[in-house]
């Protein structure tokens, strides 16, 4: 039996700060709490998880936007134990890692779902795809479409589903997103949602959501997993690594090329890549300009990438 007392992470305050003031997840219906509640719960949470799978924490505590992730070591081998906010996108976190297998992603050792919690193998949290060429990056991540790429089981949400909501969304449009790009979007939607559902696919696999491992060179890892289609899954390597986008000499040139080679290293069809691109990108906008206090640097960035999709 482990003995809890040496078991005692401590919380980052950066993630307290994160979660203190967090409302509830909206879309979990009633069944979500709100971030400071979940903090004053976690460390008996991490304690009964220890107690449960044997762990001993051996390092230093990170953490992402929702999760806090605990190195430890459990019968001498190290493992990590993460434990996320609960919110409506990390639901089937678990299925997706199980289905995956470790082919392309972090692999599963154990879960507890009713905790959120997840028991999984070490990677290096500290060297991402941002420590690479951006060209290479990209083409990783294509080769990771590949390797995850399988038929999708019922219990994920369907992609086609999902637009419902983004069309009546941009119909209704903001001021602050230029009304010609809503109702394409809606156009565009219309038409892509007609045959595309049934694969199991990561749809925020960007450069930081893979890390280096010692049994492949990067693995996929916090998966938000949707029954869809791949190209779907290009959009989010247009704003990450933004920086580099603003400084290249043409944008359009140069986000369609991180598109391209995301998509021939796939193996999709890059024109579909790109209209979903865009749907996701105007859909972002307009969600950013229905926030209380728009983030008005990230609008600019979803609204100019988005027409950087266009002919």
């Amino acid at each position: 039996m482990t003995d809890l007392q040496h078991f005692a992470p401590s919380i980052p305050s950066g993630f307290r700060t994160l979660l203190d003031a967090r409302a509830p997840d909206e879309a979990m219906g009633g069944r979500g709490v709100s971030g400071d509640v979940w903090l004053r719960a976690l460390p008996r949470v991490l304690a009964e998880l220890a107690h449960r799978w044997g762990l001993v924490a051996d390092g230093p505590v990170w953490h992402g936007v929702c999760a806090i992730v605990v190195p430890c070591h459990r019968d001498g081998e190290p493992v990590v134990l993460k434990v996320s906010w609960p919110h409506v996108e990390a639901r089937l976190e678990h299925l997706a890692l199980r289905d995956w297998d470790g082919q392309g992603a972090v692999r599963l050792t154990a879960a507890d779902p009713a905790h959120w919690a997840l028991l999984l193998e070490p990677l290096a949290h500290d060297r991402d795809l941002t420590s690479i060429g951006l060209l290479e990056a990209c083409e990783e991540i294509g080769g990771l479409f590949r390797q995850l790429d399988r038929p999708a089981s019922p219990q994920y949400d369907r992609l086609s589903s999902q637009t419902d909501r983004w069309i009546a969304q941009c119909r209704k449009g903001s001021t602050l997103v230029p009304r010609r790009l809503t109702e394409q979007a809606v156009a565009m939607m219309t038409d892509l949602r007609q045959d595309c559902d049934g694969r199991l696919i990561h749809q925020d696999l960007h450069f930081e959501n893979v890390l280096a491992a010692e049994r492949a060179p990067w693995l996929a890892i916090d998966p938000k997993p949707l029954s869809g289609e791949w190209a779907f899954a290009v959009a989010p390597v247009l704003w990450n690594r933004w920086d580099e986008a603003a400084a290249s000499y043409s944008l359009r040139t140069h986000l369609r090329l991180r598109v391209g080679l995301v998509a021939e290293a796939a193996g999709i069809d890059e024109s579909r890549a790109l209209a979903w691109s865009f749907v996701r990108l105007v859909c972002n906008a307009v969600w950013e300009a229905a926030e209380s206090e728009p983030d008005q640097h990230l609008l600019s960035v979803f609204v100019a990438a988005a027409k950087a999709m266009l002919e």
